[in-house]
């Protein structure tokens, strides 16, 4: 017998690894909560797959150390629009 949710945490994992991206765009990708992504992840992936845990875990934490900065980005090109049509 099969496990959907450890299938799916797998799924999860090999996208964020494959692609490098955050847990809220894996989120949008499979149509499932950021909450969701994060626990089949940080959680039920290392009962799974070890190896595989190790990978997607290093990606999720170098997005984290990221974060700060594309949010800082965002602020500036929000800013830099308002400049330019108000």
């Amino acid at each position: 017998m099969t496990d959907p949710l450890g299938e799916r945490a797998i799924e999860t994992a090999r996208y964020i690894i494959q692609t490098g991206c955050t847990v809220r765009a894996a989120a949008e990708y499979f149509g499932i909560s950021k909450s969701t992504v994060h626990k089949d992840v940080t959680y039920r992936l290392r009962y799974i797959d070890v190896e595989l845990y190790n990978e997607a875990e290093k990606v999720i934490q170098y997005n984290k150390s990221q974060r700060h900065i594309r949010g800082g980005e965002a602020t500036k090109r929000k800013y830099a629009a308002q400049k330019i049509s108000g």
